[in-house]
């Protein structure tokens, strides 16, 4: 979780995405796209076209930073 936070809370605001152990990718354009339940255990990721996944933080394999553009830059193993 921590690893994360630092991502999402960090200023400026680097994109990222959200990697799961079943093979889906979630980008994380801006810090606004990304929630967190009170206990910390799972995570909302919402895309741009209004719908939105709740995802199980135990479940998260990688954390990979991208460019502004939304290209990849590279990788943070959990």
């Amino acid at each position: 979780m921590e690893d994360v936070q630092t991502l999402h809370q960090a200023r400026p605001f680097r994109p990222f995405a959200i990697h799961t152990a079943d093979g889906r990718t979630f980008p994380i354009p801006h810090n606004e796209f990304l929630a967190y339940d009170p206990d910390g255990a799972t995570l909302v990721a919402f895309r741009p076209n209004r719908t939105f996944s709740v995802l199980d933080l135990a479940l998260i394999t990688e954390l990979e930073l991208l460019a502004q553009n939304g290209k990849k830059k590279g990788r943070s193993r959990r």
